[in-house]
């Protein structure tokens, strides 16, 4: 068998391969016998068919299956001689095969070449600072206090404001279509309102009806609404105002086991001091795997960059789903969610290459006990018993991507020892 390798890039590859003649005439022969076993020709009794009766009829099958089955072992033999490894199937093409002549095509293919990620020590990163201001503290429990909030009916006065006002709504559109709406809550004020909308229903006390029109901005993020006139009739219904209680130990006690204020304040800076520490712990892996990724120092090749933007809309549809929101009813423009995934798709694959070479020069290794370990905790957190966690990857061979995950994380454990970290 002769074999051409030709680097296009230093990722991507074409192979070139010829099998002799007399290899694919064995082949055929074979192919034609089994043929042979099976056809049913009239004239000629089963499985004594003449080999050339069944060359002729069923030629391009018998080329066909010939093809099938030389083309992927002459890849695989090619490959494993060069010590190349592909990052995914290599496309086939220019097949040619022919009784008597020898059996060629090219395939190409894009592999992932052995690299220097450099002196891990010159990795500089910026811890976030984790110390919690007084103001943050205050502003959460301001949260608290709006969460706790109880809703008061306003009788004597008309609408002002922050009030929730409850009601029927008519809305025209342009085109004369009515879209009829009851005991619809309103907070005036709130980000989500029609532009112009709150203050036509300023002044109006229960029971007052008004009709008014509204111009969206032909800038606004609705596209259908955009530079359209809304005709609306409003009748309200009720107005009530939302009260929150006093910031002092009897909220405190409310809030759960808290004797005063001043517990529930130092619980509340604890959460945020925990929640700032796991944040800062992101931002630093975070900005570790984005200077591994500008490491790499050829183009990462398409293939992979794909796989994980698919894996990414899988992940976001998954969500979705997990919410109860259909995927296909959800308004998403899923072509501009692809593009905006292929930048951190490609650092993300660039840094995960990184990763890996950066395991295999300190031959960094997972050990069985590890995996063991990484899958019972899987299996905690869904409530799954580990044996059925580990049949299950199994048979979706998914132990790799648990082998490989967890030598990545050693990997970052490593770096993260050698790079200069600083901040808090």
């Amino acid at each position: 068998m002769k074999t051409d390798f030709v680097d296009v890039t230093d990722t991507h590859k074409t192979l070139t391969v010829e099998i002799p003649s007399d290899i694919v005439n064995a082949r055929i022969d074979d192919v034609a016998k089994d043929y042979s076993k099976r056809a049913r020709i009239p004239g000629f009794r089963p499985g004594k068919v003449p080999a050339r009766v069944i060359k002729q009829r069923f030629k391009e099958q018998i080329l066909h299956d010939v093809a099938h089955d030389l083309v992927p072992r002459a890849i695989d033999e090619a490959l494993t001689a060069k010590g190349v490894e592909p990052v995914d199937t290599p496309a086939v093409r220019d097949v040619v095969v022919e009784e008597n002549k020898a059996l060629t095509f090219t395939a190409e293919f894009d592999t992932l070449p052995p690299f220097d990620p450099g002196d891990l020590a010159t990795i500089q990163i910026a811890r976030p600072s984790k110390r919690i201001e007084e103001d943050v503290v205050d502003k959460s429990l301001d949260r608290l206090r709006t969460r706790a909030a109880k809703s008061e009916t306003i009788s004597d006065r008309g609408v002002v404001d922050k009030d929730i006002v409850t009601v029927d709504l008519d809305r025209t559109e342009a085109d004369g279509k009515v879209d009829h709406h009851a005991d619809v809550n309103i907070e005036i004020g709130a980000s989500a309102n029609p532009p112009g909308f709150d203050e036509n229903l300023l002044g109006l006390e229960t029971g007052a009806a008004k009709t008014f029109s509204v111009r969206y901005p032909d800038d606004y993020p609705n596209g259908e609404l955009a530079g359209q006139v809304v005709s609306y009739s409003v009748t309200v219904k009720g107005i009530k105002r939302r009260v929150l209680p006093d910031l002092d130990d009897e909220f405190a006690k409310d809030m759960g086991e808290f004797d005063s204020l001043a517990a529930l304040r130092a619980r509340v800076r604890e959460d945020l001091e925990h929640e700032a520490m796991h944040a800062a712990e992101r931002s630093v892996r975070g900005d570790l795997l984005k200077q591994l990724a500008s490491r790499v120092p050829f183009d990462i090749p398409q293939g992979l960059i794909d796989r994980e933007i698919n894996r990414r809309m899988e992940e976001f549809a998954s969500r979705l789903i997990d919410q109860q929101i259909d995927p296909r009813k959800a308004g998403i423009d899923w072509n501009a969610f692809r593009d905006s995934q292929k930048e951190v798709a490609r650092e993300a694959v660039a840094s995960a290459l990184a990763l890996d070479e950066i395991a295999r020069r300190e031959q960094l290794t997972v050990s069985d006990a590890e995996i063991d370990q990484e899958i019972s905790r899987y299996a905690e957190r869904t409530g799954r018993t580990a044996p059925a966690v580990r049949a299950a990857l199994e048979k979706e061979g998914g132990l790799a991507r648990v082998l490989s995950g967890l030598r990545r994380e050693k990997s970052v454990d490593f770096i993260m020892s050698r790079a200069t970290i600083s901040g808090e």
